[in-house]
């Protein structure tokens, strides 16, 4: 009892903060309810952007790979940096000095409106059927374990989840729904707070348990029992091999970070260049630490639970949280993992309204009024809404490894997606047909290898490398569709005529984020602490990489001295 009533306690005061920071606000325009009115501020961006990233499905997954294999899939997550320095630098400028809302329309701008829905429903098809329903069904998984709702309320176990899904896809929807995307980024900042509370919390309640109550004991426990649980290199056996990182690996991070509309909408809220780079790379800032902050419980679940096996590893994090969280935080704890789970949901919601209304509704409407446009918003949020939550408990029949299941499944769209969208940078007229045979070549190919032929498997070829082979094929048919086919009708990106003005230290920002994932990569490797010690050579690579960072540093910061400032705020 207690823990429910901390529960809704800890969720009424997120729902009263929220609701006190925007009370001024009213939703009478399309542009406030599905951009914010373009006015987010840095720290709104970075929050949001993170609670939209980091959602139950990674804690979960990720805690279930690190529990299996070790830290490799941390790819998914530290890497990123790579794909967020990209957004902040290269595609939001231009993004936001053509004006454009969502990435389909820059699809439009650069091939034709066929292609922009073609995308535009990849992308709807994705959040509907994949990303809401996983989020849900983790988060409810998260719930049974420590409420233990079928033993509380008499039912079966896939009944409680079922119950669980049904409770938090509600609360999210209609948060989404009466909210629009200001709330939502507001809610997301606080949850975002309270999220990384418990992020820190749980490791060292975990060192604590390994030492016996001794947190230094703990952590030499973690190195000196199978220090290679800790290497972030992975093998061909791990889910996520070293040298994909290097194929597939960034063009999929540039896919999410770059093209994802749910996460991109946040950045282009926002109300300058300057606030959207700051928020863009606070949130790298981020991922350097999370990620691995998030990963350390599946490792310290494998020491925890060694002498008696989980049934599935999926069951890392969850198992870890009821066996070591004192009862009277699993209350505070539930809150903040049905606030992740509904930030999650509810961004992705807002999402798929938006590109269900600037894609499909308004080309039908042009003349569609603020309130008509918000209506139908509510409308189709509430429609993707019931389909995620009826397809969520199709999960239950999922086998293990559930996050490396969702990245499998996206590689179906991510690879043709920001394949055309490069290729709109680099030619003046692409052909619009272009886009759509690249669109349906991929799908076809990737299901063959993927489910007819099981690559994987059968071959030993990491679906991640087949994406990054598959992406490099679609490059040379665009510039050979190119070549041989008429150009295309589109021209110049259209300019929105504002002055973009960049924030100075975005470059210096982004050169100190490289070393760091390059340091963190050296310190988690056999140069390492897998080796039980710090090596001669890990010294050796900290000093070189740090040294290039510097000279790097010191030659953008003579650059610019002597070169002006474009109009979007970049040197020129």
């Amino acid at each position: 009892m207690f823990t429910l009533i901390t529960t809704l306690a800890t969720l009424l005061l997120i729902i009263l903060i929220s609701s006190w920071l925007t009370r001024r606000i009213k939703n009478t325009s399309a542009r406030e309810y599905f951009m914010a009115s373009g006015k987010l501020s840095f720290g709104f961006i970075a929050g949001s952007m993170m609670l939209t990233n980091v959602s139950v499905d990674q804690l979960i997954g990720l805690n279930g790979d690190a529990y299996l294999h070790n830290l490799s899939a941390i790819a998914w997550e530290a890497t990123a940096i790579i794909a967020i320095i990209a957004l902040a630098l290269f595609f939001l400028p231009r993004y936001m000095q053509s004006g454009f809302t969502t990435l389909t329309g820059f699809i439009e701008s650069r091939y034709d409106r066929t292609a922009r829905k073609i995308v535009s429903i990849l992308l709807l098809m994705t959040y509907t059927l994949v990303l809401c329903p996983s989020s849900l069904y983790l988060g409810a998984l998260t719930l049974e374990k420590i409420f233990n709702v079928q033993q509380l309320l008499g039912i079966s176990y896939q009944s409680s989840l079922v119950a669980m899904i049904c409770l938090t896809g509600a609360i999210g929807t209609a948060y989404a729904v009466f909210g629009g995307l200001r709330a939502i980024a507001v809610s997301d900042t606080i949850n975002g707070v309270f999220l990384l509370a418990i992020i820190f919390l749980v490791p060292v309640l975990g060192f604590i348990a390994l030492g016996h109550g001794h947190f230094q004991e703990g952590v030499h426990e973690l190195l000196r029992q199978n220090p290679q649980k800790l290497n972030m290199i992975g093998n061909a056996h791990d889910s996520v091999p070293f040298s994909t990182l290097f194929t597939g690996m960034i063009f999929a991070n540039l896919f999410y970070w770059c093209t994802n509309q749910a996460i991109m909408q946040k950045s282009l809220a926002a109300r300058s260049l300057e606030e959207a780079q700051k928020g863009i790379l606070l949130t790298g800032a981020f991922k350097l630490i999370l990620p691995l902050l998030m990963m350390l419980p599946g490792i310290i679940a494998w020491h925890y639970f060694r002498g008696h096996p989980l049934v599935s590893s999926d069951l890392a994090y969850p198992a870890l949280i009821a066996a070591l969280l004192p009862w009277w935080l699993k209350g505070f704890f539930v809150a903040i993992i049905l606030g992740a789970v509904m930030s999650h949901f509810n961004a992705i919601l807002n999402a798929s309204a938006t590109l269900l209304t600037y894609d499909f509704y308004l080309h039908r409407r042009p003349g569609a009024t603020d309130r008509q446009q918000i209506r139908f918003g509510k409308q189709m949020t509430l429609l993707v809404a019931i389909i995620s939550i009826a397809c969520a408990p199709l999960l239950i029949h999922a086998p293990d490894g559930i996050y490396t299941l969702l990245r499998r499944f996206t590689g179906f769209f991510n690879m043709p997606v920001i394949a055309i969208v490069l290729f709109a940078f680099l030619v003046s007229r692409p052909p619009a047909i272009a886009a759509k045979v690249v669109l349906v070549f991929h799908a076809l190919l990737y299901g063959i290898f993927i489910l007819g032929l099981n690559v994987d498997a059968r071959w030993g070829i990491s679906f991640i490398h087949l994406m990054g082979i598959l992406f490099a094929c679609e490059m040379l048919l665009l510039f050979a569709l190119n070549h041989y086919l008429p150009s295309g009708n589109k021209g110049r990106l259209p300019d929105s005529g504002s002055e973009l003005v960049g924030w100075r230290y975005a470059v210096p920002v982004s050169i100190a984020l490289i070393a760091a994932l390059v340091s963190l990569y050296l310190t988690f490797s056999p140069l390492g602490l897998v080796s039980g010690h710090l090596q001669q050579g890990w010294y050796i690579a900290m000093v070189l990489v740090w040294s290039l960072a510097l000279i790097a540093h010191l030659r953008y910061a003579r650059r610019s001295k002597s070169r002006p400032l474009a109009g979007n705020g970049l040197r020129a």
